[in-house]
């Protein structure tokens, strides 16, 4: 059994699966997290995400659905920074609405956090290719190795897989590096690590099941081309956390 969570789900247009994925979604919570909470944020659809989101939440549950709504569409960083930040519970967590990763893995994820091992605990597809099952299209696949390795080479992070939209945060640590992000797009990923690696903060990268499904919302080329300018620009970027518990230990 895991503690009561807090999951957060950003969505732009998913009307055709966000149905599904939060069935899934709370009854597993219901069964593994009792009183967990779940955030949908709805980034701007402009077909009929929100309605479905509407629905479910008003269906009985132990589990509380709730619906935030960004408009216009703003980006997923921004949508996830909104629901990680209207997190009520001790631990935060957020997926991609295609369930990619598979909800039986959440507790890679959030008992190393439990166990007070790390603050931010975060799939991996990197760590262990045995683990994909449905591969992505050689080329996107390619272009995902490429821009890991640019990361690691830019930002001196030393994570293999940065972009699996499976991450898991100790709001206490973290809410101070989740406030501080600035990027709003695919990129928000790389600025929370490195802020929370800047801060001092325990990160842990954790091989899990993945799935490619149809219908992701990164156009490759030009959201290629954005992230990598996002990640440029944190490499300039004066602003740095304080690097709280490396100080802490100092001082003792």
């Amino acid at each position: 059994m895991l503690p009561a969570i807090s999951v957060v789900i950003p969505a732009f247009n998913e009307a055709v699966r966000i149905g599904n994925t939060l069935m899934v979604t709370t009854a597993y919570l219901e069964n593994e997290s009792p009183g967990s909470e779940l955030v949908v944020v709805n980034d701007g659809s402009t077909d009929g995400t929100g309605e479905v989101i509407r629905k479910i939440s008003a269906l009985p549950s132990t589990v509380a659905v709730r619906l935030l709504e960004n408009f216009p569409n703003r980006g997923k960083g921004a949508a996830v920074r909104t629901g990680l930040l209207s997190a009520t519970k001790p631990i935060g967590v957020f997926f991609d609405a295609d369930l990619s990763t598979p909800i039986e893995e959440l507790p890679k994820i959030v008992e190393p956090i439990v166990r007070d091992r790390v603050d931010i605990a975060f799939g991996s597809r990197a760590l262990d290719r045995k683990l994909i099952g449905n591969r992505q299209p050689w080329r996107r696949e390619q272009s995902g190795r490429v821009f890991n390795l640019l990361v690691r080479l830019m930002t001196g992070l030393p994570f293999w897989d940065t972009q699996c939209g499976f991450k898991a945060f100790s709001m206490q640590s973290c809410r101070p590096i989740i406030e501080a992000a600035k990027i709003i797009g695919f990129g928000f990923d790389v600025e929370l690590l490195l802020l929370a690696d800047r801060a001092g903060l325990r990160l842990e990268e954790i091989p899990v099941r993945w799935n490619h499904h149809e219908g992701s919302k990164v156009r490759f080329v030009p959201d290629s081309v954005r992230m990598l300018r996002e990640v440029l620009s944190l490499r300039t970027n004066s602003r740095v956390m304080p690097h709280r518990k490396r100080e802490e230990s100092q001082s003792r």
